[in-house]
């Protein structure tokens, strides 16, 4: 069953509140859509038929207007021959034309009525379903935001996650086993003569060379 009862429902209708209203956003506002554009559809085909009818009827009216001037004639000919009965009739023929024109150029008027109306609700539709495909744009790129926001909770929050960083955790526990059994190796461990001999030259010469900067230093300030 659709949302609406057609044009009048159409015209009248909150689209907001009706999404809001909704369960389905994005499901409501399609349906919206497609109703919008059948009723639509609908109005410009009987605003094409009124047309239609329009210039049909303005056809036989010119044609009636034809028949009358023809009646006319014969009256005329028929008078000046004398022929006053004749004439009289012809007469009563254009008369019967002239009523049925008239009927003809009332139901034209009420036909212009009808497509004026028509028109009115062809530019209402029509703005009612450029809000509605608006409005879905607007419930698509939030349904969009809201599932890529789950996602990235499910990413952030998931349980691999969870299994991934309990599996980095047990990497780095391996590596600080590693590099404790490197480390051992080096506790408890003295010096050698000729490691301790080798710290003396060193030391010698850093201060030869802490020495020799501050005689520099000196003579610049000199």
């Amino acid at each position: 069953m659709g949302i609406f009862s057609r044009t009048r429902d159409i015209i009248a209708a909150n689209v907001t509140d009706l999404l809001d209203r909704a369960e389905d956003p994005a499901k409501t506002i399609r349906m919206i859509i497609l109703e919008m554009e059948e009723t639509l559809v609908e109005v410009r085909a009987s605003a094409a038929r009124i047309i239609a009818d329009q210039k049909e009827m303005r056809r036989s009216i010119a044609k009636i207007e034809l028949a009358q001037q023809g009646w006319q004639e014969k009256a005329e000919l028929a008078l000046s021959k004398g022929r006053e009965d004749l004439a009289k009739a012809a007469l009563v023929e254009k008369s019967k034309m002239g009523q049925t024109a008239l009927q003809l150029s009332e139901e034209v008027r009420v036909l212009d009525d009808a497509l004026a109306a028509h028109e009115i609700d062809i530019q209402k539709l029509e703005a009612k379903l450029r809000e509605a495909r608006a409005r879905q744009n607007a419930v698509l790129s939030r349904l969009e935001t809201a599932n890529n926001r789950a996602r990235m909770r499910n990413v952030y929050a998931g349980p691999r996650v969870d299994e991934a960083f309990a599996k980095f955790d047990l990497m780095e526990r391996r590596v600080d086993l590693a590099e404790g059994r490197a480390e051992v190796f080096e506790l408890g461990q003295t010096k050698s003569l000729a490691d301790e001999i080798a710290d003396l030259r060193t030391n010698d010469e850093v201060d030869a060379e802490l020495e020799a900067l501050k005689a520099r230093i000196a003579s610049k300030e000199a």
